[in-house]
Order: C-alpha cells, then sequence, then structure tokens
C-alpha cells in the first residue's frame, strides 16, 4: 500500500516561496514508471494539476505555472518537494501530492490527505 504525506508551511506571505514535501512509504520514487504530482484545488474551484516528477527524475509543468514552479525530488528520503515563487493570494489552496502510472498521467490511484496553504500578508 502506497502512502502519500504532504507537509509544509500553512501559511506563507505574498511574494514568498511556497515550500511543500511529499513523503513517499510503501514504494519507490524512482520506480518504473511511475509519476509523482502536485495539484491543487482553490476554494470554490476544481482541481488544477501543477506539475510531476518522473521516475527517471524528469519534470513537466502546467504551461500556466511554468515559470514560478519547480519539482525536485530526494530519492534517499523518498520525497519529492514543490516550490512555487512569487505567491499572491490567489496561489491559496489545499495542495495535494498523488501518483500516476504506470506509464500514463492520470489517471492517479494515491493521493495524500491534502494540506492547506494560505498565501496573506
Amino acid at each position: 500500500q502506497v502512502q502519500l504525506q504532504e507537509s509544509g508551511p500553512g501559511l506563507v506571505k505574498p511574494p514568498q516561496t511556497l515550500s511543500l514535501t511529499c513523503t513517499v512509504s510503501g514504494g519507490s520514487i524512482a520506480t518504473n514508471y511511475y509519476y509523482w504530482s502536485w495539484i491543487r484545488q482553490p476554494p470554490g474551484k476544481g482541481l488544477e494539476w501543477i506539475g510531476y516528477i518522473a521516475y527517471s527524475g524528469s519534470t513537466y509543468y502546467s504551461p500556466s505555472l511554468k515559470s514560478r514552479t519547480s519539482i525536485s525530488r530526494d530519492t534517499d528520503k523518498n520525497q519529492f518537494t514543490l516550490q512555487l515563487s512569487f505567491v499572491s493570494p490567489e496561489d491559496t489552496a489545499v495542495y495535494y501530492c498523488a501518483r500516476a502510472g504506470p506509464g500514463v498521467v492520470p489517471p492517479y490511484d494515491y493521493w495524500g490527505q491534502g494540506t492547506q496553504v494560505t498565501v496573506s500578508s
């Protein structure tokens, strides 16, 4: 059973950088051919895909967020991290990490419980 757990600050001030970590247990983030995504849901809105880091370490980001997004990983700790720079109140959302695969993105078979991030001065 794969489990994902998000962690990070619940409050970020603009225009700082939001940093969240997803810790994975029950499976390696380097296992072929899985993709590890960040997804968010702003209040009253639908899910928005942010980007993923693949089993190989390659990354792919949403075009609308690409200029502000970086996803990295630590395979020794079995974690992957989201950094979203120059945040504004519009980045307030519940942030989820999720796994997709093998070989396709989506669908997602495992999700973290989500973590609320509020951007406010």
